[in-house]
């Protein structure tokens, strides 16, 4: 009997012993949010953000504008209220305790409680500042639509307004670099061609000032530069494009052998026609033109013409890449004028 009596008292005292359940940490956060006009918004976004440890909540409302955000862990929070993505208040500093149930309500267009005036006109720049980048991509994307109908004066005239709005903004300096020459390439009057290249020239260069590591923009300036006789500027800026976007290095550096091969600048031609094979060894018109350069300096000895070395190899190259490609033909007659053979691949003659 004293065995049983014993073993109870045992399960009494485990059971006194036992570890208590868990605390709860966690609390809710719940309210409403309403417009200026005092009617509730639907589908508006609440984030709390707790700076301390880096916690992070959302909510949205319901038709009624109500929200709620659960299990939210106890912790000092600054909270947002955003209406169709725009941050229209804010408060910060939201408590909530242990098991507690804060009621938070909003009213777009701040007015909270701990929103400072400061405060106030932060949220009014950002959505002030937003619904101007709204605009202007506004503005971009109907400037691409006027230059695909071929609308560039009217293209011009929209991004020229809207480097007004906002002269730092560098795509719309380079969109309207883009319009201007366009206009420039469809233009049939010589002195009016001219200008809308310098045009072009002047845009790009903003939006280079702006933002300079823009491959895409020396690029553009480069060519604005190769179409009013600029060759050297053309060059440069092929250039810092190749430098500012390696990937497609190859094609800055074919450009870059193209305006030089116009401005009779045979050597420096091929080297930067080198330099675009170098960079991609697929690339089979670089061969070609690099073989137009060298054929350019060949010299006649009798009746046989003498090419330069590494002339007969350009053309050939080309060939394997290429071997229907629109200079084939070209290609294969330069290859008759040397003496030298039409190959398929280095070492390896073509059957006839």
């Amino acid at each position: 009997m004293k065995k049983y009596l014993y073993l109870a008292a045992l399960v009494v005292l485990w059971g006194m012993c036992a570890l208590p359940s868990w605390a709860q940490l966690d609390g809710t956060i719940r309210g409403v949010v309403k417009g200026p006009d005092g009617k509730p918004i639907a589908g508006a976004v609440i984030q709390l953000y707790e700076p301390s440890t880096g916690r992070r909540y959302s909510g949205k409302t319901n038709g009624k504008g109500e929200y709620v955000i659960g299990t939210v862990y106890q912790g000092t929070y600054k909270g947002t209220l955003l209406v169709n993505g725009n941050p229209v208040d804010e408060k910060s500093s939201i408590g909530l305790g242990a098991g507690q149930e804060q009621i938070v309500d909003w009213n777009e267009g701040g007015g909270g409680p701990g929103l400072t005036e400061e405060q106030k006109q932060k949220i009014a720049a950002e959505k002030k500042e937003n619904e101007k980048i709204k605009g202007l991509n506004a503005s971009l994307l109907q400037a691409k639509q006027l230059e695909g109908a071929g609308n560039y004066d009217q293209a011009i005239t929209l991004l020229t307004q809207a480097t007004q709005v906002d002269p730092g903004q560098d795509l719309v300096w380079a969109y309207l670099g883009d319009a201007q020459r366009g206009a420039a390439a469809h233009s049939t009057d010589a002195q009016t061609k001219t200008k809308d290249y310098q045009d072009a020239a002047a845009s790009y260069q903003k939006a280079i000032t702006i933002k300079p590591t823009a491959a895409a923009y020396h690029a553009g300036l480069a060519d604005a530069y190769a179409k009013t006789g600029q060759a050297d500027k053309a060059v440069a800026e092929y250039d810092a494009a190749a430098q500012a976007d390696p990937t497609n290095a190859s094609a800055y550096y074919y450009n870059e052998g193209v305006v030089l091969t116009n401005s009779n600048k045979t050597d420096e031609a091929v080297a930067a026609f080198d330099k675009s094979i170098a960079a991609d060894p697929k690339r089979a018109d670089a061969y070609y033109q690099k073989g137009v350069n060298l054929i350019g300096k060949a010299t006649n000895k009798g009746d046989k013409m003498i090419a330069p070395p590494g002339t007969a190899e350009a053309f050939q190259k080309y060939l394997e890449l290429e071997p229907t490609g629109k200079y084939a033909d070209a290609a294969k007659q330069m290859l008759a004028a040397i003496g030298a053979p039409v190959e398929t691949s280095y070492g390896k003659t073509k059957k006839k």
